[in-house]
């Protein structure tokens, strides 16, 4: 057996705030959204993998140290989206080689953004 690579990553939100998770995810970030027919998932394409984000009655937000990572093409770009749409960023966890920073989807999931530092490797 090989594993080739992750085909997608299912992280929940509040029922009820699909516009708030679509708007993030679409207008925001600019991920296409793929309409299955099976659930009541929300689902984004992310390069080769697939977000899903699943409405859920009983929520809980995730630990803190729990995260998603994606690696971008101009970072500067979507921070500005970002900063523009008043959402607060963490950008003091500095990484030698890489331009990162990390919000908060509406939902409270933890997201990292990350670009490699073409200044710097």
């Amino acid at each position: 057996m090989v594993v080739h690579s992750i085909n997608h990553v299912q992280l929940p939100f509040p029922a009820g705030a699909e516009g708030q998770i679509r708007n993030f995810y679409s207008s925001l970030l600019g991920l296409p959204e793929v309409r299955l027919q099976a659930g009541n998932a929300l689902r984004f394409v992310a390069g080769t993998q697939r977000i899903d984000l699943v409405p859920t009655e009983q929520w809980q937000p995730a630990p803190a140290v729990s995260h998603l990572a994606f690696e971008v093409e101009d970072l500067p770009a979507l921070r500005g989206r970002l900063l523009q749409a008043q959402l607060p960023l963490v950008e003091n966890r500095a990484l030698p080689g890489y331009l990162r920073f990390y919000v908060k989807d509406p939902a409270g999931n933890q997201l990292e953004f990350l670009e490699p530092d073409k200044d710097h490797t």
